[in-house]
């Protein structure tokens, strides 16, 4: 099985009141947001999981997928130690002069980041 990490890059059509766990709604303006995650066990089934409509919902980004298009998915395979992680991976985007985080916590419970959920306004900022 391959470990490593990913970004998803997702598109959000409309202002939206979505869910996020049994409780809490958020506001999510229309616009682009990057997820990045990782997966120490099966790189694939995790990214195979995400793309799949139907599922238990578990991890944060699992309450929103249903909400947006996934316009792209980007591997980083850590098959080396000095690859970047996921916490590596996210911070670049944060330095990004437009990245805006939505929901402080979103997918990273388990780390310092403030988020792992970046949202752009527009794509060319992303790039």
């Amino acid at each position: 099985m391959t470990r490593g990490c990913y970004q998803l890059l997702l598109y959000l059509n409309r202002n939206s009141r979505i869910k996020i766990g049994k409780k809490v709604e958020y506001d999510f303006p229309e616009g682009y947001y990057i997820y990045t995650g990782s997966a120490q066990n099966g790189l694939e089934g995790r990214i195979n999981r995400h793309l799949r409509k139907e599922k238990k919902n578990f991890w944060h980004i699992d309450y929103l997928l249903p909400h947006c298009k996934i316009l792209k998915v980007i591997q980083y395979n850590q098959n080396h130690k000095n690859e970047a992680t996921e916490c590596e991976l996210n911070k670049k985007l944060l330095r990004k002069k437009n990245s805006v985080v939505v929901v402080k916590g979103f997918g990273s419970s388990d780390c310092r980041c403030p988020s792992h959920l970046v949202y752009f306004k527009r794509l060319k900022s992303i790039v």
